[in-house]
């Protein structure tokens, strides 16, 4: 556990120094895996764990430059590729210095052609990715010869970028046309293509790419998000050259639920709008003024949905509508205002920090939900700048990073009570251990002394006979006490007699003759006597490898690692203060761009709200205007309907019921006739 958790550490606390800006996805193509540590690393990278599969890589690294025989191990398979895997894994931390030295010790080591041209090209597309387009042709100009399948296409298509940076068009052009098909560039290759023709000056043939790749559908959102942009671009420049028919089918190819979708609205009510077809300008329009508020075209066609009532002369439907945006655009600037003083007390930069972050795919729109968090509703325009996702980027790993270290503070901890625990548990056993390891080894070097002399005499043997090395024990002691004999009747003459010689001398040859006779079996049994002692040696030397490697191994379970934890330790606790440093200024340059451009929203804001104030004012001037015009021709056509009707009546009173003309004494008015009786008499 503890020889590979170490150096693990080590290297964590390493690359926990190092922060600086782009990320860059690394290559998943890799041949069978022989090593499983690789294989866990290569895992770690493929779930976007860049940080933990660089420790790591840089563990097994590490461990197999100080291998004595590296070439047993099967982390040499993939030995090239890691260091090359953890190159592209140090740019996901913008760690461009660390990934360049990576891969320039590769093309100055002596490496097969291939491997150093892939190397150059790795080193290429790090200085494309820190914006240095001639040290990546520099670096491009060094491959020579085949360059690996794996990365081939990857190359042509950096060159060729790199020759749209230096504007050198018409060779990117070459370059993407013969890219043209290759599936793992689909849409990317033609879209450049596209923008290298129009920079080329060929602006037929780039319109011609851009539309075919513009009428393209994918199921799949980021490449329908590409076809999506090209016709947003192609109908925007044909609507500002004045082309306005042929830019109206680019609008109507983006699709209403895509990123695009609020801008494609905006510019297909334009295009009606400059021909003067303003009632259908605002059926875009009406749609793009329902969608989120907090959308810069929402806010643009909320003042041009009145603009174009008041172009069809309805002006009391436009004060009405310009009447809507200023309550919309009042509630965004007072959200605006509150996200301004949330973000001042510290809140986004706690919004960022949240562990949505890491679980939750799509998290900035996300955050856009969580109540209580004004300072999260303009992020998703915020993050349209590359430099703002830069420094968010870099915030985030650095508060990563200090959390990292934290809980590896806490860890070191555990691992001192871990090895106090082993400690205390080996430490009693070891000496009665050591006792009777000392007794069976010295038991192992008796039987080791005792087989090679044993083998020594049998090889003897081999070359010249020697019987009485096969003599048993009884055949020995025999042996032995007739030299004994023999030497008394030598000193004392006067015991021996012929007879004492005879039985002597007798037994002494049957001795020679036992030996000499079964020399040949004894000598067999004996070597196969032999080949049973060193089976029972090497079962003994096994046992004693074993009590070796457990001694060992329960040794360093506990030995050694106070000094390295201590030091780790020392090393984070430094590190921790220099991270908070950095967080906070990188904390406060994140906040100072948010409020920057929440600043110029709420700018343009009260602007539009200037405008759709006088815009109201004259809407109603016009339809009071218009209402009085109303007004007064209603009553003109009523007084001359009456003055018809008048004239009408008069000449009919001049001509008589039969057509006899009237008597002309007859008077104007005649008398009432009296009702009393008087009268009537």
């Amino acid at each position: 556990m503890f020889p590979r958790l170490v150096p693990t550490l080590i290297g964590a606390a390493l690359a926990s120094l190092a922060v600086a800006p782009a990320a860059i996805a690394i290559d998943r193509s890799q041949d069978e895996l022989k090593d499983l540590f690789f294989g866990a690393a290569m895992y770690e990278a493929y779930q976007d764990h860049y940080f933990d599969a660089i420790v790591d890589l840089d563990t097994e690294l590490d461990q197999y430059r100080r291998l004595d025989q590296p070439e047993l191990d099967p982390f040499t398979a993939h030995y090239g590729q890691a260091e090359f895997s953890v190159g592209d894994l140090e740019l996901s931390y913008r760690m461009h210095q660390e990934a360049g030295r990576a891969i320039k010790a590769v093309l100055e080591a002596d490496v097969p052609q291939p491997v150093r041209n892939e190397a150059a090209y790795r080193l290429a597309r790090i200085h494309y990715h820190k914006q240095q387009p001639r040290n990546a042709l520099h670096a491009l100009q060094m491959i020579e010869g085949r360059v690996p399948e794996r990365v081939r296409a990857k190359e042509r298509f950096l060159r060729a970028r790199v020759y749209m940076e230096l504007g050198r068009f018409s060779e990117a052009v070459e370059l993407l046309e013969d890219l043209k098909g290759e599936e793992g560039l689909a849409g990317f290759v033609e879209y450049n293509l596209g923008i290298a023709l129009l920079k080329a000056g060929e602006q037929a043939d780039g319109i011609a790419e851009l539309t075919a790749l513009g009428k393209r559908r994918s199921p799949d959102s980021a490449k329908q998000a590409l076809y999506d942009k090209t016709n947003l671009m192609l109908g925007s420049r044909l609507m500002e050259a004045g082309e306005l028919e042929r830019a109206r089918p680019y609008f109507d190819r983006v699709h209403l639920d895509g990123p695009f979708s609020n801008r494609a609205l905006l510019g297909a009510g334009w295009v009606e709008a400059r021909a003067g077809r303003y009632d259908r300008a605002l059926v875009p329009w009406k749609i793009l003024q329902k969608r989120k508020k907090t959308d810069a075209a929402v806010h643009e066609a909320l003042l041009a949905v009145p603009f174009a009532y008041g172009k069809l002369d309805v002006h009391s439907t436009a004060a009405v509508n310009y009447g809507y945006a200023l309550d919309i655009f009042g509630n965004q600037i007072d959200t605006l205002t509150q996200s301004i003083k949330s973000i001042r007390s510290g809140k986004f930069l706690e919004a960022l920090r949240r562990k949505e972050a890491d679980q939750v795919k799509n998290w900035v729109v996300t955050l856009r939900s969580i109540p209580g968090a004004p300072e999260t509703h303009y992020l998703l325009d915020l993050m349209a700048s590359n430099d703002y996702q830069e420094f968010l980027r870099n915030y985030r790993d650095l508060n990563d990073l200090f959390e990292r270290n934290e809980k590896w503070l806490q860890s070191l901890s555990a691992y001192e009570d871990i090895i106090a625990l082993r400690r205390g548990y080996y430490e009693p056993l070891l000496p009665g251990l050591d006792e009777k390891f000392r007794a069976l080894d010295a038991r192992i070097k008796l039987r080791i002394e005792q087989r090679d002399s044993f083998a020594k005499r049998i090889d003897q043997m081999l070359v010249s006979r020697r019987p009485e090395f096969l003599a048993k024990t009884p055949e020995r002691k025999s042996l032995l006490r007739l030299q004994q004999i023999r030497a008394t009747l030598d000193r004392q003459p006067s015991l021996a007699s012929e007879e004492t010689e005879d039985r002597v001398a007798r037994l002494e040859g049957v001795l020679e003759w036992r030996l000499a006779t079964e020399y040949d079996a004894r000598l067999t049994e004996a070597y196969k006597n032999l080949q049973k002692l060193n089976t029972e040696i090497e079962k003994l030397q096994v046992v004693y490898n074993s009590y070796v490697r457990s001694r060992q191994a329960a040794t360093h379970s506990y030995v050694g690692y106070d000094k390295q934890i201590s030091s780790l330790r020392a090393r984070i606790e430094r590190v921790q203060p220099r991270i908070e440093q950095l967080m906070a200024r990188q904390g406060t340059m994140l906040e100072q761009m948010a409020i920057n451009q929440l600043e110029g929203r709420r700018a343009q804001l009260e602007e539009y709200q200037i405008k759709a104030r006088f815009a109201l004012a004259d809407s109603y001037d016009r339809a009071n205007e218009l209402q009085e015009q109303r007004e007064d021709q209603r009553l003109i056509e009523q007084y001359e309907a009456e003055q018809a009707g008048q004239s009408m009546q008069e000449e009919a009173t001049e001509q008589p019921i039969d057509g006899e003309p009237l008597p002309q004494d007859t008077p104007p008015e005649l008398e009432p006739a009296s009702t009393d009786g008087e009268a009537a008499q």
